[in-house]
């Protein structure tokens, strides 16, 4: 099975976060496929002279190099923000011709990892070289674009052409559909876990590792993973902090994990209270601050199947969390977490001062929940992949 995967979430040497599930998930693809990847860097003329930083970085990407053992080819694809997104799938797709007709002959099926304008270009593609695409959807791409009336049409036409989707949960698939993908050829494929990296760690012993003593290990901790951005519930988190009480308060720790284009906002709204911001973190070091914590904390807006719950329920970690996307369908039970309605800080508030007296056995967790490993969620992605394959030949 030759395989061209082409997605621009995925690390290269100047965002070495940048994608890191897909960086296992893909590599697991590659033991048992024969993997060309196409980790694509939006471009903009001038945008190395006159943009942000990141976009200047972004200028410094290297044309190709390794990434553990795939080799990765990293092509600039035409990208104009904001008012040419609705462009963006074709631009994406004539960008790299140069790069996949060669390939013509030489590769049995296509993988757009993020559903637009990735998925539409895979589809595009797929279609000039007469071999199936399958589109795999991860959130945001449809809780959010999915409601952009300008990128609903483009949506709509690469879902109906997909050979299949998929997606880490069924409410994901339910939205795909009623974009126009086929209900049989629509697939939840979860999301994987690291189970070498997250595992039962002992809470004090790794606050210790983590450099913190005194009456901070005695506290209960409250981490929140993820982008400091107001849609992921950062601001939200910080509001609630702010209405529970100086006593409360003054027996918590709360640990910002990540970073973001709201992160001066949060810093700002997080003054005076008890709140430790880490900046980026691989994930070694995200199991460590999970292995550190009490309670996980994602007050998200949207959701598909976050790693990061996995990861929490794996590390043996209660889940305080909103409950959108696919989360319900993973807290779905008192014991593991609880979740509360998305956008609401006084609601959180109130469940962040009811997780503050619970007392719970890590252990018990860890044996209620049992997740995929990252070999596991390749070999299903391989598996449909062939189905597209055998059902596009002629009969």
């Amino acid at each position: 099975m030759r395989v061209l995967i082409v997605s621009k979430i995925f690390p290269n040497a100047q965002e070495p976060m940048l994608g890191p599930y897909n960086r296992l998930k893909f590599g697991e693809l590659n033991r048992r496929c024969e993997v060309t990847l196409l980790a694509l860097v939006p471009w903009l003329p001038g945008a190395r002279r006159f943009g942000s930083e990141a976009v200047r970085r972004r200028g410094l990407i290297p044309r190709q190099e390794w990434v553990d053992d795939l080799w990765v080819r990293h092509p600039r694809v035409l990208y104009a923000p904001k008012v040419g997104r609705p462009l963006s799938g074709a631009l994406y797709a004539a960008s790299i011709l140069p790069y996949v007709l060669p390939l013509r002959g030489q590769i049995d099926a296509i993988l757009g990892s993020f559903a637009y304008p990735d998925g539409f270009a895979a589809v595009a593609l797929g279609q000039l070289l007469g071999v199936p695409a399958v589109i795999e959807c991860l959130g945001s791409d449809v809780n959010v674009l999915g409601n952009d009336p300008l990128l609903r049409p483009a949506l709509r036409w690469s879902f109906a052409r997909a050979a299949a989707v998929i997606a880490p949960s069924q409410p994901l698939i339910d939205k795909v559909v009623g974009l126009g993908a086929r209900r049989e050829r629509a697939r939840v494929v979860s999301t994987g876990i690291d189970k070498t990296l997250f595992r039962l760690r002992d809470a004090h012993a790794t606050r210790r590792e983590l450099g913190f003593e005194g009456d901070l290990l005695d506290r209960r901790w409250f981490v929140f993973i993820g982008r400091l951005e107001r849609s992921k519930g950062a601001l939200d988190l910080l509001d609630a902090l702010h209405r529970l009480s100086p006593e409360q308060r003054q027996r918590m720790h709360v640990v910002m994990v990540g970073d973001g284009v709201d992160r001066a906002a949060c810093e700002q709204r997080a003054e005076g209270m008890p709140v430790h911001f880490t900046g980026v973190v691989n994930p070694p070091q995200v199991a460590q601050w999970l292995g550190a914590a009490d309670v996980m904390v994602l007050p998200s807006w949207a959701e598909g199947k976050p790693n990061v719950v996995l990861e929490a329920l794996t590390s043996g970690r209660r889940v305080l969390a909103s409950d959108v996307g696919g989360i319900p369908s993973v807290v779905d039970r008192p014991e593991l977490g609880t979740l509360v309605p998305a956008k609401d800080p006084g609601r959180l508030a109130r469940a962040l001062g009811a997780e503050l007296e619970r007392r719970y056995d890590p252990a018990d967790i860890i044996s209620a929940v049992d997740f995929p490993s990252w070999g596991d969620v390749a070999d299903e992605i391989r598996e449909v992949l062939v189905r597209a394959v055998e059902e596009g030949r002629p009969r």
